[in-house]
This record gives structure tokens, C-alpha cells and sequence, in this order.
């Protein structure tokens, strides 16, 4: 079961794939806005349990009825699908502005900086997404990008790989599902030879790390959800989630005794297949940039579902939501790069939680242990009416 999920795993190249939208004359959209389209349908959290647990369910006695139903399985389309696609498309439009100025790949190239996004509305997994480039400032040294990314109001006929006709075949919604603010920046080195960061997990969490190669902790769950696991029981399927493979640390003895504020996820994951490197990337297109919006794309998975499991809802978990997610890269672009079978570490804590949402707060970990980005998400997590806490 897992060779046949696995097949269908899409590179980055793939998933992300843009293509450019002639502006419609109903657009209300000015001249200066870039439009793209999405050519694949967005990974959709959960879209493999019924693959998944039908070999679970047939293999138990009748008697285990009281299994845990996944009810509250999510039904937008992946987060962080949208949240990198938008950033993408802003990488875009800057390469072609870079091409028009006479930018080789051999000279400084803008470099993603900072990606602030809000979930308006959830996004659909059966339609394209719909981005709307436009300039905020244009700088040579830094720049900032508005990214509103709108669907059709019907689905797609095309199944999961879609068509310009996509574009056109129904009316856009007129409320953007996502909005972004994107900035870019031209590298430079330390200032002053300052360079300080953390200790990196791979020191303070070395005894549990050395325990056993990178590649022999499990895959991250499919849901990080209680009661998926508990249907799942000691099974650890790989699924269908594409770009990166990702292995969860286990940190239950770690985690021990500790306030939820001061636990800690350790999720290792590395590309799937090779994206192109700076030196190997077409002329015209920012290799590098592509690399960073891989740890953008990989960093939104089962976030705001491993702090519902701390916060002890269980199987009462209502709902989870992303609605609000900034990241900043403290590097410059190059050195978020994905050379080699390194594996990347994303480090996750949970600071807060009140007022029915959490915040999530993610670094972004080199294999060489050095601090690249890092991400804080706020979103919805709340219980069923009538049960548990918060």
C-alpha cells in the first residue's frame, strides 16, 4: 500500500508549478498585476486515510466499534500549498524584472526574505489557485510584493492537473482565500563579523538524535491526531504528502514533566528528489529561492495538530485552522539551499494558547546546525461544543 502512495508523491518542481494567466478583461486587478495559475491540485490533508485505515478497519473483530471515528478530518486543501505557491509566484515576477534589467545568474540575485500570510477563507483542493502579483516597492536592493490568491467558485473538470481553461471557466471569488505580503533582498555578509544564534538541536537534543540513524524514526503521521493514531495503532504509512520526506522525532520521554510552553517537535525531513542547485538552475530563474520555499511549503504540515495533542483535546479536537503565518529567513538564500542527503531540522514549541487559538513558533535548522529561518504561526484550535479545554 505505501509503493502505491508513494508513487504519486509529486517533487517540488511539480507541485508547485506555475503558469502565466493573460489578464481577463473583467479583471478588477490593475495593469501592473502578474497573473499565474497552479497546474496541480493542492495536497489535501487526510486525502489518504481511507487508503490508509481500510486494511486497519477490515483486520479488526466487529467488536472494536468503538474505535475512534475520524470525524473531524480536515477538508481545506493544505496550507502550506497556497502560503508558498503565493511566494513563488512573487519570485516570478522579480526574475523577469531581474531578465528586463540585465541580472545574470552569476550576479546578486534578490533573495526571498520575509513571507507574512493570512488565511481569509479556506482554499479548495478540485480548483486551481488564481495569484495576483502585484508591486508594493520595487527597489533594486529589497522589494515587497502583495500576493492575493483567488479560485474558481466551481471545480475543476480537469481532475488534479489543470489547464488554462481552468482559469477562465467559472468566475474567481471575489474574496482572496489567501493574502501575502512578500519581500526580497540582495544578500550581503555579516556586518561587523556578527553572526550569533542558539545552540542547535543537534547538540541540545543529541542523545536523543544519536539514538538511532535520521531515516529509522517513522514517517510523520499522515494526521498528527489522536485519533488517527489510535485507528492506526503502531502502523507508521508514509502517505501521499509531497516534496520532502519527513520523520518525526520522538520526544515523549524529553517532553516529560515539562510545561506545554517548554515541549518541543523535532520533525527531520529532506527533498524527496533533487531540486536544482544555483549553479545548475536555467538562466533567468533563482534556484535559491526555490530552496527556501521548500522548508516554507514543509514547516505548515500538522502544525497546529501536535499542540492540540499537549493540550490533551484527544479525540475532543473540533477544529484546527491556520490563520495568520510569518517567516523570516536570516540567511541569505544560498545558504538555505538543499545540497546533498542532509537531513534539515524543523524545531517546533507552542508559547501560547488561549482565547480557542495557539501560536506556533518553528526554526528552521541546517544539517550543519546553523539557524536559517524562522516561522510564527497563529490559528484556530478548538474543542468540540461541550468537551475539554482552553
Amino acid at each position: 500500500m505505501d509503493d502505491e502512495l508513494a508513487k504519486s508523491r509529486l517533487a517540488f518542481h511539480e507541485n508547485m508549478e506555475l503558469v502565466s494567466v493573460p489578464a481577463a478583461s473583467e479583471t478588477r486587478a490593475p495593469t501592473a498585476v502578474s497573473r499565474f495559475m497552479s497546474t496541480r491540485a493542492a495536497w489535501l490533508p487526510g486525502s489518504d486515510l481511507k487508503r490508509l485505515l481500510l486494511p486497519a478497519v477490515e483486520d479488526q473483530p466487529e467488536t472494536v466499534d468503538e474505535r475512534p471515528a475520524i470525524a473531524n478530518r480536515p477538508m481545506a486543501a493544505y496550507g502550506g500549498h497556497v502560503y508558498a505557491q503565493s511566494a513563488l509566484a512573487a519570485c516570478k515576477v522579480v526574475e523577469e524584472d531581474e531578465k528586463q534589467r540585465g541580472v545574470s545568474n552569476a550576479d546578486g540575485r534578490l533573495g526571498l526574505h520575509t513571507i507574512h500570510g493570512t488565511w481569509n477563507t479556506p482554499g479548495q483542493s478540485d480548483r486551481p489557485f488564481i495569484y495576483e502579483v502585484a508591486p508594493v516597492s520595487t527597489g533594486r536592493s529589497f522589494c515587497t510584493y502583495l500576493v492575493n490568491a483567488r479560485q474558481p467558485t466551481s471545480p475543476s473538470a480537469s481532475g488534479d492537473h489543470y489547464t488554462l481553461a481552468d482559469a477562465s471557466s467559472s468566475p474567481l471569488d471575489s474574496t482572496p482565500c489567501f493574502t501575502a505580503l512578500i519581500s526580497l533582498k540582495l544578500p550581503e555578509p555579516h556586518s561587523g563579523g556578527a553572526n550569533t544564534q542558539d545552540v542547535p538541536p543537534q547538540r541540545r537534543f543529541a542523545e536523543v538524535l544519536s539514538s538511532r540513524p535520521p531515516d529509522a524514526w517513522p514517517p510523520a503521521p499522515p494526521l498528527d491526531l489522536e485519533s488517527v493514531r489510535q485507528v492506526l495503532g503502531g502502523a507508521h504509512p508514509v502517505g501521499t504528502f509531497p516534496t520532502v520526506d519527513m520523520r518525526k522525532v520522538d520526544l515523549s520521554a524529553w517532553n516529560a514533566g515539562r510545561g506545554v510552553a517548554d515541549r518541543r517537535e523535532l520533525i527531520l525531513y529532506r527533498l524527496l528528489r533533487p531540486l536544482p542547485l544555483p549553479a545548475e538552475a536555467p538562466e533567468g530563474e533563482n534556484a535559491a529561492n526555490r530552496h527556501v520555499l521548500v522548508h516554507a511549503f514543509e514547516s505548515d504540515r500538522n502544525s497546529l495538530l501536535m499542540i492540540a495533542n499537549h493540550l490533551g483535546f484527544g479525540l475532543a479536537l473540533g477544529r484546527a485552522a491556520s490563520l495568520a503565518y510569518s517567516i523570516v529567513v536570516h540567511v541569505n538564500a544560498e545558504e538555505a539551499v538543499m545540497a546533498g542527503e542532509g537531513w534539515w531540522i524543523q524545531e517546533v514549541a507552542y508559547p501560547r494558547a488561549a482565547a480557542g487559538r495557539t501560536t506556533l513558533l518553528n526554526k528552521i535548522w541546517s544539517p550543519e546546525g546553523v539557524h536559517v529561518a524562522t516561522g510564527m504561526q497563529d490559528g484556530v484550535c478548538r474543542v468540540q461544543e461541550g468537551k475539554g479545554r482552553l
